[in-house]
């Protein structure tokens, strides 16, 4: 890349950013929740979107498409934590999509951004402003009032959401300040992203055992169309999630990402009550709900206040990257 294309992180930015993956996070909850009901082997297919998406990004590089920076050893190095997590994020992620129904599995993931409230107090990020607080608490009351209602329980499922949480928050974290300090874009993130997990992912799917049965497996069921369509459409939403997911961390901030993780979570949680294994209605669900959204919307009037107090910041032009 010759010289450093930068823009103006400017509001309209900031929120197509973060309604493109609010959008794309809830597509990819009903898309996995589907696939997996087919195909259970939660590793392996995380491997495939894994190579699809290195495979888009260097066609992508090879026809001019879009510009990015060669390879780095050292930011590779640096990289690879982030790697790590978000691996883990969703392996276990998936795993737990495996026995969780999606409205239960979307409160247990709520608790993120908590997390990574107290996560950035650690890292030395500082102590946020006691609006920002008291709405990522009060979020969270509502995913605990909303689980309360779940009568069902598989504590595998729960104990994998939750282990998600954790490494989520980390890897969240991780991605904020990669791409802060390192300059990078959405775009070259997710090529390290990806090319740092392959060589993960292909040790974890022989380990286990997934491989090569889950690929004998693949072959058998190549010969449904839906299930192929459906295959697609999670490789495709898988490249989709990782570039809208890094845009938005990077524009915005970790916090502001799980947020609208949260918000994208009531329209899925609605939907999950009657999409793929419909659950029943319960009281506490809504009363959870109607908390859980209540809290987001006082976090955005929180961060809006701060935004006009504050400069606004300069962040790597990935659509001049294209042609």
């Amino acid at each position: 890349m010759e010289g450093a294309n930068v823009i103006e992180a400017t509001p309209f930015m900031s929120l197509v950013a973060a309604l493109s993956y609010g959008v794309a996070s809830m597509a990819m909850v009903f898309i996995n929740k589907a696939i997996l009901m087919q195909y259970s082997n939660s590793m392996t297919l995380l491997t495939l979107q894994q190579l699809a998406t290195t495979l888009l990004i260097h066609v992508g590089r090879v026809t001019g498409y879009t510009k990015i920076k060669d390879i780095n050893v050292v930011t590779a190095k640096k990289l690879f934590p982030v790697a790590l997590f978000y691996n883990a994020n969703v392996g276990f992620a998936l795993a737990s999509l495996k026995g969780v129904n999606i409205p239960m599995y979307i409160a247990l993931k709520r608790l993120t951004p908590l997390a990574v409230l107290v996560a950035g107090i650690f890292s030395g990020k500082g102590r946020p402003s006691k609006q920002v607080s008291l709405s990522v608490i009060f979020t969270a009351l509502g995913v605990i009032v909303a689980a309360v209602g779940d009568f069902s329980f598989d504590i595998f499922g729960y104990s994998m959401a939750l282990t998600s949480v954790f490494f989520q928050t980390m890897y969240l974290v991780l991605v904020e300040k990669s791409g802060v300090e390192d300059g990078l874009s959405s775009v070259e993130l997710m090529l390290y992203n990806a090319l740092l997990s392959v060589p993960f992912l292909l040790f974890i799917i022989v380990v286990t055992g997934e491989f090569p049965k889950s690929l004998s497996l693949l072959f058998e069921k190549a010969d449904s169309l839906s299930f192929l369509v459906t295959l697609i459409l999670s490789l495709v939403m898988g490249i989709v999630l990782n570039f809208t997911m890094f845009l938005c961390t990077i524009v915005n901030s970790a916090l502001t990402t799980t947020i609208v993780g949260v918000l994208k979570g009531v329209g899925s949680t609605t939907l999950g009550f009657v999409l793929l294994g419909g659950v029943q209605v319960h009281a506490l669900n809504v009363t959870g709900l109607v908390i859980n959204t209540a809290g987001g919307v006082w976090y955005s009037y929180a961060k809006y206040q701060q935004k006009k107090s504050k400069p606004r910041k300069i962040v790597p032009d990935v659509e001049a990257h294209h042609k």
